[in-house]
């Protein structure tokens, strides 16, 4: 990693998000110690603006010369057949622009970074999923990596628990403000399953923030306020090893970064002031976001992160509209500033608008809609400032616009890079294992192979004779209080005579005590999209993989085409829109509840994770004959219970076969 730090060594650096030129020079003159950002391409958030190779290049030289660092987002999985464009970008970056990390949550594009000759750091995503003790080791071995981003549901004694694992070379980093996801990150796929916009490709369209109906109740059950340590923060000051306190909010304006930067800043160094906290709480509340939870962090005092009795909107909420249409009109809480930019309803409802304001309303004032933004507003609509451009901020952002440096084209920047690939494994002969995978043995399937679900905190469900005929699937979570548990299990099993076993996160395989005789796949929410991945998880010790469900045919082709592994597929069965590790609000467990698109779903707990079901099912059965020929050497069918309630809907359930990964 290059040198530069923030001024004082012990305290943790502030990272600050940025979607825009002025919210990076925002956040610049805010103090921030480090930004965040993201390209055109492979970022996880391609709904902000995000930045061009030679835009970045000035703006990074600016922050270097002001002693800040700059880390870059690429932070999605990528296909078979984008891993010389994604190559290309990252030397592209290299020769123009010098980054001092990339973000990733694809352990295949550490690879691919060396091979580009990438000389900063790399950081693993919290979509990752690095989410136990343990798996920090894992992620120190890949080359290149020394810090870590930690999911955001830890509370401050399972960071502890991190960072007293963290292994030398490696350091953390933890969010401190921002939005929430309901799901765990790298475990969601709502928005990918409904319309094949996927959260892992930064394309999320959010469906968890919309109404959702149960009975004759509808609400935003899965609607998060957003995340705040705000004082809480100095807690962290008490952990060496992490390094980085991160704000997320790369969809955010420059208003936005400038004060949770100044808030934070403010509480890091001088929080022992009373004065100051109050004055950082002011900035906090300034700051246009949504109201605000401490989540899981202090574990006496958990709260859960959906208010289905507040406004989830995204911006500050100022007030409802009085009236409809023509005559819709808004009195403030707070006044308002020409320039303040308006969110009017939710999105996913009717009469949902975006406005610019043209001129001043003082607090309690009257504002009429224009016409352009009342039409479809109905009576009660809530209405949120979401961006402000004060004239003190624009002057501080224009001072630094004013120093940004002329940099040169470089006219070799899009000289493409083939990456080097492992040869392929040899073709397959002979038909594709079936294996049917359940929470308890099933009575029927007895010519498929048997895989049995094991949970964190509950013994292994019974497997109907010697564990040794079975392949025992791991959690797609595991959280530090479940590690133990989870290692004691295995070991048991192992000793009884199990001998294979489906991982779902590749640090997984740290819970092993010894690898010897044991068989180990990396199963499908390991999130696997290109050859690389696949090299990485064979040098990790892996023996097979099952692919991404989120591909579509011509991406699994290619796959199978490169690989050195033997794969996998999941090919039917129950797949969840998401993993969490809360239930949602107001809505009970094993009762459908439906989208406003009238798409239906249930929730289940299983061991300490809640999941999300929709009531129909992945099917690619009609394409057995074409994996086989593609071949695919393991072909995996979910079962899981459904509730008597639930009515499993008959409908294609090709997800991404035809139409491909977005």
């Amino acid at each position: 990693m290059k040198s530069m730090k923030n001024e004082n060594q012990s305290l943790p650096a502030i990272l600050a998000p940025a979607g825009s030129r002025d919210s990076f020079l925002a956040a610049l003159a805010a103090g921030a110690d480090a930004v965040y950002c993201g390209l055109k391409h492979f970022s996880a958030r391609m709904e902000a603006k995000n930045f061009s190779v030679p835009e970045l290049a000035r703006l990074t030289a600016l922050a270097h010369r002001l002693g800040r660092q700059v880390f870059v987002a690429l932070n999605t999985v990528v296909k078979p057949d984008e891993l010389a464009a994604a190559g290309a970008l990252i030397a592209q970056l290299e020769r123009q622009v010098r980054a001092d990390a990339l973000i990733v949550q694809d352990p295949g594009i550490a690879e691919l970074a060396r091979q580009a000759g990438f000389s900063g750091s790399l950081h693993l995503s919290t979509l990752a999923n690095v989410s136990f003790p343990a798996a920090l080791r894992a992620a120190a071995q890949i080359p290149g990596v020394d810090r870590v981003v930690l999911p955001r549901e830890l509370g401050i004694d399972e960071i502890r628990a991190m960072a007293a694992a963290c292994p030398d070379g490696l350091d953390l980093e933890v969010f401190i403000h921002g939005a929430l996801c309901f799901c765990v990150s790298g475990r969601c796929y709502w928005s990918s399953y409904l319309g094949g916009r996927s959260g892992l490709r930064g394309r999320c369209v959010q469906p968890c923030r919309r109404m959702f109906r149960q009975r004759a109740d509808a609400r935003r059950s899965f609607s998060c306020q957003d995340f705040s340590l705000d004082v809480l923060v100095r807690v962290l000051q008490q952990i060496p090893r992490v390094r980085t306190w991160k704000i997320e909010g790369r969809k955010k304006g420059p208003h936005y970064v400038y004060y949770t930067v100044r808030a934070y800043r403010m509480l890091r160094d001088e929080g022992g002031d009373p004065g100051a906290k109050k004055a950082a709480l002011e900035l906090l509340a300034h700051a246009l976001g949504r109201t605000t939870t401490h989540y899981n962090f202090l574990p006496q005092r958990p709260r859960h992160p959906v208010d289905t009795g507040r406004q989830t909107g995204s911006g500050l909420f100022v007030g409802k509209t009085r009236g409809g249409g023509r005559k819709a009109i808004l009195q403030p809480r707070r006044a308002l500033l020409p320039g303040d930019k308006l969110r009017i309803g939710y999105e996913d409802g009717r009469g949902h608008h975006l406005y610019r304001l043209a001129k001043a309303v003082p607090a309690k004032g009257r504002f009429i809609l224009p016409p352009s933004a009342a039409a479809g507003v109905a009576p009660g609509t809530p209405v949120f400032l979401t961006d402000r451009r004060e004239p003190a901020l624009d002057k501080k952002i224009a001072a630094l616009e004013k120093q940004l440096p002329e940099m040169r084209s470089d006219a070799s920047a899009t000289a493409p890079l083939r990456p080097r690939l492992s040869p392929p494994a040899p073709a397959p002969h002979g038909k594709p294992l079936h294996m049917t995978v359940a929470r308890r043995r099933p009575s029927a399937e007895k010519h498929r192979a048997l895989g049995l679900w094991l949970d964190a905190d509950a013994p292994p469900p019974k497997a109907g004779g010697s564990p040794a005929g079975v392949w025992w699937w791991l959690p797609p979570v595991v959280w530090p209080g479940g590690q133990e548990r989870l290692r004691r299990t295995i070991d048991g099993l192992v000793s009884r005579g199990a001998r294979r076993f489906m991982v779902n996160a590749p640090w997984q395989r740290t819970l092993f005590t010894d690898m010897r005789r044991l068989t180990l796949w990396a199963g499908p929410f390991c999130n696997i999209t290109n050859a690389l991945t696949l090299e990485r998880l064979q040098a990790m010790g892996f023996a097979g993989a099952v692919v991404s469900p989120e591909l579509g045919a011509a991406d699994y082709r290619r796959l199978s085409a490169q690989s050195t592994l033997p794969l996998g597929i999941v090919i039917s069965g129950n797949w969840p829109l998401g993993v969490s590790r809360i239930a949602p609000a107001d809505l009970k467990a094993g009762e459908p509840f439906s989208s406003p698109r009238g798409e239906q779903a249930w929730y289940v707990r299983h061991g300490d994770l809640f999941w999300i079901f929709p009531n129909w099912r992945i099917d690619l059965e009609a394409h057995t004959e074409a994996l086989r020929r593609m071949g695919y050497r393991l072909l995996i069918h979910l079962r899981e219970p459904v509730p008597p309630g639930v009515k499993i809907k008959q409908r294609a359930g090709l997800w991404n076969w035809k139409l491909g990964m977005k």
